[in-house]
């Protein structure tokens, strides 16, 4: 069984921000493979399902960002899921709007929300898919919890299509055949 986890801050004021990509990203997943995200425990929101015919576990952290880890852990520890079978969607700010990066584990890199899942895991091998949403040009937090331009919000979507059709492929057949299809994806406009 795989959990998928998409990284943001719950309520209004975040939703469609760079910070939430991640819920996006669980959001679309649940759509595409109707999975409702109707449970609310382990300090989130989550459902169960089926994707390429795999049981999976859909969770959005309702901790914000910089707790994310808690939410993952009692998850974790209540179904024994093994840490590399968890993937995490999330934010990465050193990478360009449209890119996006898979890892089998890694630092984290200044992102909060992923420092406190390696602390609460007590490990950092973990799968990891980085959607880029561009360096600040001025204050960080102010650019992380802005909302995307129009041009930017296409190639958003298009970086998300690409992402679920990545964990497709973690899930059906493995980590590595995922890297290697889409660590040079770039969404066109």
């Amino acid at each position: 069984m795989h959990l998928i986890v998409g990284l943001g801050n719950p309520g209004k004021e975040y939703e469609d921000t760079r910070h939430n990509v991640g819920f996006n990203f669980i959001d679309n997943l649940s759509v595409k493979y109707n999975i409702s995200l109707n449970r609310i425990k382990f300090k989130g929101v989550y459902g169960e399902g089926f994707i390429e015919g795999k049981k999976c576990i859909l969770l959005k952290p309702s901790t914000y960002m910089n707790l994310s880890g808690e939410s993952i852990r009692e998850i974790v520890n209540f179904y024994k899921i093994d840490s590399k079978d968890i993937v995490v969607v999330y934010d990465d700010i050193s990478i360009d709007i449209g890119r996006m990066r898979i890892r089998t584990k890694g630092s984290a890199g200044g992102h909060n929300g992923i420092k406190s899942i390696i602390s609460s895991l007590g490990t950092d091998e973990f799968p990891r898919i980085k959607i880029g949403v561009g360096c600040p040009k001025g204050d960080l937090i102010s650019h992380v919890l802005g909302k995307f331009y129009k041009d930017d919000k296409i190639l958003i979507d298009s970086t998300i299509k690409a992402s679920i059709e990545a964990v497709e492929l973690i899930v059906k057949e493995n980590l590595y055949e995922a890297m290697n299809r889409f660590n040079g994806f770039i969404a066109e406009k």
